[in-house]
């Protein structure tokens, strides 16, 4: 198969790819034409549709599987593909994991890792919590299908248990190295369900858009929702603890201008703060260096603007 990110100018391509989007513009002279992102794992192209009308161009539909015949070309920079012919694929000739990015981790291992630390927890109310989550076969696997956001890190499936699992561990480690001044089992409990509201922010792959309540509401009002609508399931379930957990939800992004309703009040909230922000950014730097070329010869990929930064690899001792 030829992936989206090995195309070059002047290739031509015969491929199945998914069609993310497809819409009908107007050229400048007023004429109709096919305007589409297609997609595979490693990425996504706009292709064009310049004559419609033409005999090879068959019905096909956004999120459809759709076979391609189309020229690479540049425009502003960038690939796209002048598309002759295209129309919906038939089953049995693409496998569907070539067009979904997902995690390089083994799920299987994470879930074990995750359920071991939902075992360790030694409070009994949010032991009792997390088994109002994780003890449902169907929410395990939605949560490990999942990604952790449209784009910037951790936007493939598997992406929402991988980036958990790290923030939970991470703040694992750390409650250890602290010692009492930290609430372990909060902290951990806090860090396992931070991002638990992004279930219902995005929506599921193929599609992995922005759903109604994710534009309404964002995925940290939908968490504390959820969490609190979970704690309120428990008998006795302690209001105290309740808010504490239910606040380091809210202030997870540790400022208000990056989107926490409130700003951390407990050191739970401003540990997991720290390591969602660190690892979050991390993987963005590791995704650059993983999609994008060296812009010189001293490995320099040039500004980027979600860490605000130039960035390169460390050199080699």
């Amino acid at each position: 198969m030829k992936y989206i990110e090995s195309l070059k100018d002047g290739m031509h391509i015969k491929e199945v790819y998914l069609c993310k989007s497809k819409n009908i513009a107007l050229t400048k002279n007023g004429k109709e034409y096919g305007n589409l992102v297609l997609q595979d794992k490693t990425g996504q192209i706009e292709g064009k549709i310049w004559d419609l009308g033409s005999p090879g161009v068959r019905d096909f539909e956004a999120m459809d599987f759709v076979e391609v015949d189309a020229l690479v070309t540049i425009f502003n920079g960038g690939n796209q593909l002048n598309v002759r012919m295209i129309g919906r694929a038939s089953e049995g000739s693409y496998n569907s994991a070539d067009y979904f990015p997902t995690s390089e981790k083994n799920i299987g291992q994470m879930q074990q890792q995750l359920k071991e630390l939902i075992v360790s927890i030694k409070n009994q109310h949010l032991r009792a919590l997390l088994g109002t989550f994780f003890g449902s076969s169907d929410f395990v696997r939605r949560f490990s299908e999942h990604s952790a956001a449209k784009s910037v890190h951790h936007g493939f499936i598997g992406g929402l248990l991988e980036h958990s699992l790290s923030v939970a561990q991470l703040c694992d480690n750390i409650a250890a190295h602290y010692g009492t001044i930290v609430n372990r089992d909060l902290l951990v409990t806090g860090a396992i369900l931070h991002d638990v509201g992004k279930l219902k922010e995005l929506s599921a792959f193929p599609t992995n858009e922005y759903t109604d309540a994710g534009q309404l509401l964002g995925h940290i009002m939908i968490g504390a929702q959820m969490v609190s609508n979970a704690a309120d399931s428990i008998e006795d379930f302690p209001e105290r603890l309740k808010n504490e957990l239910i606040h380091m939800i809210l202030s997870h992004h540790g400022e208000l201008e990056f989107g926490s309703p409130k700003k951390p009040a407990l050191v739970e909230a401003m540990i997991l703060s720290f390591v969602d922000n660190m690892d979050a950014k991390v993987e963005t730097m590791y995704e650059a260096f993983e999609n994008k070329q060296p812009q010189n010869a001293d490995g320099w990929l040039g500004f980027n603007k979600l860490l605000d930064s130039n960035i390169r690899k460390t050199g080699e001792i």
